[in-house]
């Protein structure tokens, strides 16, 4: 069989697993609240990405050698950088659950879409998401061109057909995930913040009207 036929083979396999699972255990979606139409995750939506672009190309790999090839440091270190961001992101929901006013989450927001979800945070769609959003889908894009190739190169060592990422795109992907969990962090906090502004000024406000009704004297 073709190389290239053994990585689409398992791409399209492993992309309708992970459907599957998100249409029946909202695999790909935030924690929430909602029993329907929940958010989609940007960490999770992530980790999926990269864990099957390279899971196709190591089986493949397989599929064609028949041997178990060692994937690169880039990727490993690749790979660990979706599984933190997605660990943080978790944690960074998790310590919000118990706030009183937790119905206001983020996360406990009704979804819009795939693509609006995985973009926006408390104020709309955000550069520093879309950002982390762009440069996912170039390197993946990238990555899997690469390993087709490789894959129809006959003298090629098998340790090298899934491709090596270089430090400063490590770097670049590790900046992108570091910013979301940073921003992350702070977007229950904030809309908190505003809540009780809000119904501070609204007490204020019921206080001073409160004040200029007193009845005229005699």
């Amino acid at each position: 069989m073709d190389p290239t036929k053994y990585y689409w083979f398992v791409l399209v396999i492993l992309s309708a697993i992970v459907l599957l699972f998100n249409i029946k255990y909202d695999l790909l979606r935030d924690d929430s609240i909602l029993d329907t139409k929940k958010t989609y995750s940007y960490a999770r939506t992530q980790l999926a990405w990269w864990t099957v672009i390279v899971l196709s190309g190591f089986v493949a790999t397989i599929l064609k050698y028949n041997v178990i090839p060692d994937l690169s440091d880039g990727v490993v270190y690749l790979l660990g950088i979706s599984s933190a961001t997605i660990i943080s992101a978790r944690i960074s929901d998790n310590s919000d659950k118990d706030r009183k006013d937790s119905d206001q989450n983020i996360q406990n927001a009704r979804g819009k879409n795939f693509l609006l979800d995985i973009l926006s945070d408390k104020n709309g769609v955000s550069i520093h998401r879309l950002q982390a959003v762009l440069f996912n889908i170039a390197i993946g894009f990238w990555f899997i061109k690469t390993t087709i190739q490789n894959l129809n190169t006959h003298d090629l060592y098998i340790n090298y057909i899934c491709p090596d990422i270089s430090p400063n795109n490590l770097l670049l992907m590790g900046i992108s995930a570091g910013t979301y969990v940073a921003l992350k962090t702070s977007e229950n906090k904030s809309s908190a913040t505003n809540n009780n502004n809000n119904a501070d000024t609204a007490k204020s406000d019921n206080h001073e009207n409160k004040g200029n009704d007193i009845p005229p004297v005699g």
